[in-house]
């Protein structure tokens, strides 16, 4: 079949499935919370398909900030930005970054469509492979100085500076080279520390993403590692160190599941009054529009959090074979629902009260968005409130207007992050912006 035809054919599929795929029946807010309603499944050969087609941001637009906020473009112009970290100087290091090409592991019928899913929401384009330096000298909060800071890596993602050793999570390898503070470009190419799940040679890399974080000593790592599949069609020996926190000491010696049974970790933070490690998770598909509720949850050492035999605690999925009910009776509750199919992807305490007194004690977190629901979820930034470390009351949008009133994507949030001076960064990989929300006028 030619190429063009191909596509044509499995976007008029997608069309298709996604008019017949019914609507979600739970009220907005339901499927959130540390209480959600768990609907009962509804499963499907081939997925619910319902695409928000990737558009951009027409000119002098900005996504809209809650009241007592404001946003505005601290970087614009990039090339799929998607994490973020914030350096000890005030420097903004961007991970520039996508998928490697190939071994998604989905395969068929069902692999065209997503792929063909993936293009028009704007999922699609090769990855620059680079991180990006952003400095606002001025203070002004816009990034007079933009260069590249390291180039030549594969899919990067997750970034942590231990003492004078700046480390980098690519999709393949946890690697490191030396920083010196106020440079524009790393001096040396890094060298690799250890191998992580993902590398050439393995036959599947689905979830590519290695998010990172260093323990408040920096004498180890903690990497967020997604599963293979959607539920272990691809068997569970492509599944090793997968779906997991993994945590690996500093020098690469050891590595070992720190936590298990987590379909897609990705967003990693320590909630600053507790200490404890929190994780923003997302959950399988194709059993409807109502399941399974993506979450934020503490993540212990040892614990077990269902994937892929059970879903938000022991909620059995039965489309997996063999059973483990053993398993099953050890899986973990997360500590609280962020709704069906939103995508959660970063995540960051706040840091003081520079956004104001509500948002002094909780997680931001960005919701990428829908594929797998009818209607459109997520396509925002979020807060949820927090006391004594744990949550506390009901999650609030803080910035929205990610979809035009046609339901296409101006952008899409991935990561975020908490500036030297308290403003929140949002990564946006459609729009290709870093968004910066400070406290503001009340509209």
């Amino acid at each position: 079949m030619h190429l063009s035809l191909r596509r044509a054919t499995c976007l008029g599929l997608a069309a298709t499935l996604s008019a017949c795929a019914g609507q979600a029946s739970l009220k907005s807010g339901e499927d959130t919370g540390p209480d959600p309603v768990i609907a009962e499944p509804a499963p499907s050969a081939i997925p619910t398909v319902n695409i928000a087609p990737a558009e951009g941001w027409p000119a002098n637009t900005t996504p809209t900030a809650a009241s007592g906020l404001k946003v505005t473009a601290f970087a614009s112009g990039l090339d799929h930005p998607r994490w973020l970290y914030v350096l000890p100087n005030g420097d903004v290091l961007v991970a520039e970054s996508n998928a490697p090409p190939g071994r998604s592991g989905i395969g068929g019928i069902k692999g065209k469509i997503m792929g063909a899913v993936k293009k028009r929401a704007g999922g699609a384009v090769p990855s620059p492979n680079r991180i990006t330096l952003l400095r606002d000298s001025n203070g002004d909060g816009v990034a007079e100085t933009r260069s590249i800071y390291a180039s030549n890596l594969s899919s990067p993602f997750g970034m942590a500076l231990v003492g004078d050793t700046l480390y980098i999570a690519n999709t393949d390898s946890l690697v490191r080279a030396h920083y010196t503070a106020g440079e524009t470009r790393l001096a040396a190419a890094p060298e690799k520390v250890a191998d992580l799940p993902g590398k050439a040679g393995d036959k599947f890399n689905h979830h590519w993403t290695k998010s990172l974080l260093a323990a408040p000593d920096g004498s180890r790592f903690y990497v967020g590692v997604g599963s293979n599949s959607n539920i272990a069609e691809n068997g569970m020996d492509a599944e090793a160190n997968r779906a997991a926190v993994l945590e690996l000491d500093a020098n690469g010696g050891s590595q070992r599941v720190y936590a298990g049974g987590l379909r897609n970790p990705v967003g990693l933070a320590w909630e600053p009054r507790s200490g404890q490690l929190w994780a923003v998770v997302n959950e399988r598909d194709e059993l409807g529009n109502d399941l399974v509720p993506d979450y934020l949850t503490r993540v212990d050492s040892g614990a077990f959090y269902g994937w892929p035999y059970s879903y938000f605690g022991q909620h059995v999925d039965t489309r997996v074979k063999p059973q483990r009910p053993d398993l099953v009776a050890t899986a973990r509750r997360p500590d609280y629902a962020l709704g069906s199919h939103v995508a959660p992807l970063g995540l960051a305490f706040a840091n003081g009260d520079a956004l104001g007194s509500d948002y002094a004690e909780g997680a931001f977190i960005g919701l990428h968005g829908s594929w797998n629901r009818k209607p459109l979820n997520g396509y925002k930034v979020v807060f949820v409130p927090f006391r004594g470390g744990m949550p506390a009351g009901a999650m609030r949008d803080v910035l929205s207007g990610f979809l035009d009133e046609g339901g296409n994507a101006r952008g899409r949030p991935v990561g975020v992050a908490i500036d030297k001076r308290g403003a929140l960064l949002v990564a946006d990989d459609v729009g290709n912006v870093i968004w910066r929300v400070t406290r503001g006028a009340a509209r």
